[in-house]
């Protein structure tokens, strides 16, 4: 009989975003082990669904604090599924504060215990002074502690001090939703001529504050170059975004499905990722883009695997953190240099195709379980 991974998300497909991508890229991709995924319930109530053969249990919602969902159902759903299915490892998503102790708690001796460290919490206020002992005591119970880039193993992160039991996993993003598909073509056209057949700078993500939004929509005004901004995606900084906005040369499009996302990354020409901490560890958007020959544009980001992901004048731009007139030059080199840009963009899907696929990623991921097995 196969052995038992736990997987503990936030959440998990079909809620979208960076970590529930990997999240299911991981659970589908450990194809030796039987997988079994525990997360919150964007539905208002538990259930239990089977995706693509991994038993999902989510777990009612009962409150969110400091924008933290908490769950008073969640210890007794770990007790159960520690009891029926008596997994050989955990492997938690993190971060993820709430449930820190509850693992450390229902978590038996002979369990081993994988961290997916995705991002560091930045916040160091009140709440973070509580969270801090369960966050160091569930990093040193940690078996092995995966960063998403060796960047990440930095001296401004948690798990630096513990990088002997550390190694990378890069995320890695699904080509085949990426690949064009029939009727795309006639997609994407309807999308340039929307816009005029004006280059499109595309932004996909979240809107909230470490993404940056507000510097791209800053750096607009010192654009040059004849083009439209897409801002794509939702948030709780949406309706203010938009109210910062003076110009004609930005649009709103609202969240984006996977077919509309993929349409709108061939039909653009720069893919504008103006994160400005390390909160953004990676940018599983930023990969998708690049694998979509869309030229990125980021700032230096210390610490985190943006820079790598994307190489400063291989693959695209790289600037100053914060510096929204070199961020506007940088997209206006871009658009002035066919011959540039084609071969930044060509570079791009190169070194995703190389380097960041699901399945490079779970390859490695399974070798890792497979050390663990005999530790």
């Amino acid at each position: 009989m196969k052995e038992t991974i736990l997987h503990i998300s936030k959440y998990y497909y079909p809620d979208l975003g960076g970590i529930e991508t990997i999240a299911k890229s991981m659970a589908e991709g450990l194809r030796d082990f039987r997988n079994v995924v525990v997360c919150f319930s964007t539905k208002g109530k538990d259930c239990v669904e089977n995706i693509n053969g991994v038993e999902v249990y989510r777990v009612k919602v009962s409150f969110s604090m400091l924008h933290q969902d908490v769950s008073y159902g969640y210890l007794s759903m770990l007790k159960r599924l520690m009891r029926e299915y008596t997994p050989h490892y955990v492997h938690v998503h993190c971060p993820n504060p709430f449930i820190y102790p509850l693992v450390l708690q229902t978590i038996s001796a002979e369990t081993k215990l994988v961290l997916h460290w995705h991002a560091d919490i930045l916040s160091k206020g009140i709440a973070y002074r509580f969270v801090k002992p369960f966050e160091s005591r569930i990093l040193r119970r940690a078996d092995f502690i995966i960063a998403t880039s060796p960047n990440y193993i930095h001296p401004s992160s948690p798990i630096y001090q513990f990088k002997e039991k550390a190694g990378v996993v890069q995320n890695g993003i699904i080509t085949t939703d990426f690949d064009m598909k029939d009727g795309d073509e006639e997609r994407v056209r309807a999308i340039r001529e929307k816009y005029g057949q004006r280059p499109l700078i595309l932004f996909v993500g979240r809107h909230i504050a470490y993404k940056g939004i507000d510097l791209l929509i800053e750096a607009e005004r010192y654009i040059r170059s004849d083009c439209q901004i897409v801002i794509a995606g939702t948030g709780p900084l949406t309706e203010s975004l938009k109210a910062q906005v003076s110009s004609p040369r930005i649009v709103f499009t609202g969240r984006l499905d996977t077919d509309e996302l993929r349409c709108y990354a061939w039909a653009s020409t720069v893919f504008a990722f103006p994160s400005k901490t390390k909160a953004e560890a990676f940018g599983v958007a930023l990969a998708e883009a690049m694998y979509c020959e869309c030229v990125p544009v980021v700032f230096h980001l210390e610490g985190s695997g943006v820079n790598w992901l994307s190489v400063k004048n291989l693959t695209g731009k790289e600037v100053p953190l914060g510096h929204t007139k070199a961020f506007a030059g940088a997209i206006d080199e871009i658009l002035a240099d066919d011959a540039l840009c084609r071969r930044y963009a060509q570079a791009s899907r190169q070194r995703v195709v190389e380097m960041f696929t699901d399945e490079i990623a779970t390859q490695k991921a399974n070798e890792i379980y497979r050390q663990l097995k005999f530790r």
